[in-house]
């Protein structure tokens, strides 16, 4: 166990080196090329209620996704992290600039006071955040296990997608029984289901 963490430590790295080395536009045409897949997305287009995230370093930035998902008529669900049980609450937003908060990751999440609860089984389609990825839909994230914990409660019938760039898909996520898979990869040059 101790060696699959140290590998997937030394991934995140790897990756982070990776990402690093593109260019601000290099990373903006890719970004834009995975968004642009999302929004002809069949299972994105048809889903009402959509989970989304709000990017972390190494993670696709998808800011003008959750903009973008406003005008495709998207109930937008984004999570709000409790660092002391490792879960998530998800939260409607309905107004991203207006209704978001600095998290305890440092990342902006929904403020508890005007986004209400979205119960778990509403969300139609849940896009996963991650670092790392394999064509098996194995993930890396930031290794906390919040969405490892989240996976297995979302409905059978709730896609799992994540959007990543082609640098960060690897040949083998190093997984251990706790870890989950996601059903759909979309990168800036392919879409990926899972073997």
């Amino acid at each position: 166990m101790e060696e699959i963490d140290v590998a997937k430590i030394q991934i995140r790295e790897e990756v982070a080196t990776i990402i690093s080395a593109l260019s601000e536009s290099d990373i903006a045409i890719k970004v834009k090329s995975i968004e642009d897949r999302l929004f002809e997305f069949a299972n994105f287009l048809e889903s009402k209620i959509a989970l989304l995230y709000v990017s972390d370093d190494n993670e696709v930035q998808t800011k003008n996704i959750i903009k973008r998902a406003y005008n495709y008529n998207k109930i937008v669900v984004l999570p709000a992290f409790d660092p002391k049980t490792l879960e998530m609450e998800l939260m409607k937003v309905d107004k991203f600039s207006q209704e978001l908060k600095p998290g305890p990751r440092g990342v902006p999440e929904p403020k508890a006071d005007c986004c209400k609860i979205v119960p778990i089984d509403r969300i139609d389609i849940a896009i996963i955040p991650g670092i790392a990825f394999d064509e098996k839909g194995g993930r890396i994230g930031t290794g906390r296990g919040y969405y490892d914990r989240l996976i297995p409660k979302l409905a059978i019938t709730t896609r799992k997608v994540a959007l990543t760039l082609e640098e960060q898909i690897i040949p083998q996520v190093p997984m251990e029984s706790h870890d989950k898979h996601v059903d759909i990869i979309i990168t800036d040059k392919r879409i990926i289901y899972k073997i």
